[in-house]
């Protein structure tokens, strides 16, 4: 690992080819924040699909393709005279600061659940920070990320279960409401009741101390994989998917699961 010097060395030769691009380059020289956006919400996505995949050499590359963003970000709020990399750095720190008066101050907190809780008392104080306890959720984020994060906010005010095995009660609430609904001719009112189990279940997902995007995503890997061991197995044997029985394929499914390391 590097020292800090060297750390803050590479930091600095980042600034400076920054620069130098925004300069001499016409691509960097014509991009706006706007322009940026959509570049930037991939790169993201491109960190979270590598964290998935527990790939260290991956998320470090894509940790520096978000990291060029913030950097460059900064560059462009420097040049309007609005803001600069100092800025972006020391109103992120005083931020933690305020945020973990744990660490930083007088209050205590023995475990993670306490530090959530008290995040959500301090963010509330905060200046020019959330006025209601929903405030700060990007409109724009995932609808099973953000069902999480609402639920995960309203219960560190003490808006939740007592005990999380009663929101199984729930969930089969939600799900009998959903098969009425669909049991009904016409549209109806499905795809609210199906919305109202998924709510459910990623409430089910967050009592019970799991990640519904991770576990989803790890569901997604794991069908593809498989499904793509049908269809190479297909492909050996000169067959096309389409002109296979469901059994068939059901056979080369269960092939792919057996070989599957354990």
């Amino acid at each position: 690992m590097h020292t800090r010097a060297e750390q803050l060395a590479a930091f600095d030769r980042l600034l400076t080819i920054m620069d130098e691009l925004r300069e001499k380059c016409p691509w960097d020289h014509k991009q706006t924040f706007d322009s940026l956006r959509e570049n930037t919400i991939e790169e993201t996505f491109e960190l979270a699909n590598a964290i998935s995949r527990h790939d260290m050499t991956e998320i470090s590359k894509e940790l520096g393709d978000v990291l060029l963003h913030v950097v460059f970000y900064a560059k462009m709020g420097s040049e309007t005279g609005d803001f600069d990399i100092a800025d972006v750095c020391n109103r992120l720190c005083d931020k933690l600061i305020f945020r973990h008066p744990h660490v930083y101050g007088a209050e205590a907190a023995a475990n993670a659940e306490e530090v959530s809780k008290l995040w959500e008392q301090v963010k509330l104080k905060e200046k020019g920070g959330n006025k209601t306890v929903l405030g700060g959720i990007p409109e724009s984020l995932p609808s099973l990320v953000k069902a999480y994060r609402i639920q995960d906010k309203v219960a560190n005010v003490g808006f939740d279960w007592e005990k999380k095995e009663d929101v199984w009660e729930k969930v089969h609430e939600e799900l009998d409401e959903l098969q009425a609904e669909l049991a009904k001719p016409g549209e109806g009112n499905k795809e609210q009741e199906f919305g109202d189990l998924l709510f459910a279940m990623i409430n089910a997902a967050r009592l019970y101390k799991i990640r519904p995007d991770n576990a989803l995503e790890q569901t997604n890997i794991k069908f593809m994989r498989r499904f793509n061991y049908v269809e190479a197995k297909a492909k050996e044997q000169g067959r096309e998917l389409k002109d296979m029985t469901l059994g068939e394929m059901d056979a080369l499914w269960n092939e792919a699961k057996q070989n599957e390391p354990r």
